[in-house]
């Protein structure tokens, strides 16, 4: 049996890194990553053999558990018709329609293949439809890695975009403004200033990439109320919060009606799948209804399908985001408790199944507050955490997520781990 460092020795000499994917490389909390040879309900087992209480869930889909027999059953029905067509299958129209029924906004859609392409085809779809290149993003909203979104801002809010990343092209960079998402004034501000040259605002109604930080009240709908002013389409990002904040995500938990909105996570079932959707005359522009080219090989892939419609009844039983809410409450009230006894500077934040923990004293309510939280402190109480067999998103950016498959049982253990990580903090 090879172990967790014995892997990412192989790993490193084969991908970038040592990994697929940034985060899990653990470079922002140190140490090496685990591998995980198997999943099952809310738990990870490594190669090694040991279990980890799991607060990712494949980094939001797993909002049933790992493994649920049902979506499982539901895959291997599937496969034996098949793994892939490359023509229409029935699934995909089940798919939509149930999509539709959940979220009224999203009266068209089309099957993609992650998060990062639904946003991308998003933004050129807002493009298209309105004739304007400008697009507006937030600071520590994460929609993906296409280029338009590799952005930051200059000194201020009205500046031109500059990359954060190599290979992004200046010319591009600035086509994107960013804001400092909770801030009312800046948007108004810079809507005065080029709302007219903007095809679309994006944003992840719940940030969950800067953490969790929940949007301050009427500020959703302030975004609504100037996009509508200034002709702008407004494009929620809920592949984090879609079906997991409310049975009607985010849009539904606030009450707010965007124009397109993006999906992912969950409507696959933890498969790789992702969609975006919206006003009907929106979202017929899109080839081969209208102009603006977007096509897949694997969209609407039947087995991804057939995951993701398991996953959508599952969560559709009566109290299912009630019950879901209420565990999250208890864990994140448990870990409060935990901190304060210990005299840690710590706060907590929540929205429906998603959540975040941060080691500073005050309400985190913006970007600027969450990169001023002792990032240390988190580091040492991941690794505690993880020590105890209890795997948090391994970056102090990251929300964590609840599944129905976390029992009081398994937050009492939880907590029981946070207790001596809180104490021995400081060590």
């Amino acid at each position: 049996m090879s172990s967790n460092h014995e892997m990412f020795q192989r790993a490193q000499a084969l991908m970038p890194g040592g990994v697929n994917s940034p985060v899990r490389a653990f470079k922002s909390v140190g140490g090496e990553p685990f591998f995980t040879e198997r999943a099952d309900g809310p738990y990870l087992w490594d190669v090694e053999g040991k279990r980890y209480i799991d607060y990712v869930g494949s980094w939001g889909p797993m909002i049933v558990g790992h493994n649920h027999p049902a979506v499982r059953s539901a895959v291997e029905k599937a496969i034996q018709n098949g793994l892939s067509f490359g023509t229409p299958c029935p699934a995909e129209i089940t798919m939509a329609e149930t999509i539709s029924k959940l979220m009224p906004s999203i009266e068209v859609s089309r099957m993609v293949n992650s998060g990062t392409e639904a946003t991308m085809s998003a933004i050129r779809l807002a493009r298209g439809f309105t004739g304007r290149s400008r697009i507006v993003k937030f600071e520590g909203c994460y929609h993906g890695h296409g280029d338009a979104f590799l952005v930051k801002a200059g000194s201020g809010a009205l500046t031109l975009g500059t990359p954060t990343s190599p290979g992004v092209p200046a010319a591009l960079a600035d086509l994107t403004m960013t804001l400092p998402f909770n801030d009312f004034e800046a948007a108004t501000r810079l809507f005065d200033e080029i709302g007219s040259e903007v095809a679309g605002l994006i944003v992840e109604p719940v940030p969950g990439n800067m953490n969790c930080i929940p949007p301050r009240d009427g500020y959703l709908q302030h975004l609504r109320e100037l996009c509508t002013k200034h002709g702008v389409l407004l494009i929620f990002d809920e592949v984090m919060t879609g079906f997991r904040v409310a049975l009607g995500g985010a849009q539904a938990h606030y009450g707010i009606t965007p124009d397109l909105t993006t999906l992912g996570k969950i409507i696959g079932g933890g498969m790789p799948v992702g969609a975006y959707g919206g006003r009907r005359d929106i979202m017929n522009q899109i080839s081969p209804a209208g102009p603006i080219y977007q096509a897949g090989t694997l969209s609407g892939n039947p087995v991804a399908m057939a995951a993701g419609l398991a996953m959508l009844e599952l969560i559709q039983e009566p109290g299912f985001h009630e019950e879901l809410s209420r565990r999250t409450q208890l864990l994140v009230d448990g870990m409060q408790a935990l901190a304060d006894g210990a005299g840690i500077a710590f706060s907590t934040t929540r929205v429906g199944a998603m959540y975040g923990l941060f080691f500073s004293a005050e309400k985190v309510e913006t970007y600027a507050q969450t990169t001023a939280c002792d990032t240390s402190r988190f580091n040492r109480f991941f690794q505690a955490m993880l020590a105890g067999g209890v795997f948090l998103a391994p970056s102090a950016y990251e929300a964590g997520f609840m599944s129905m498959a976390h029992s009081e049982q398994i937050i009492a253990d939880t907590l029981k781990v946070a207790r001596d990580a809180f104490q021995n903090l400081d060590a």
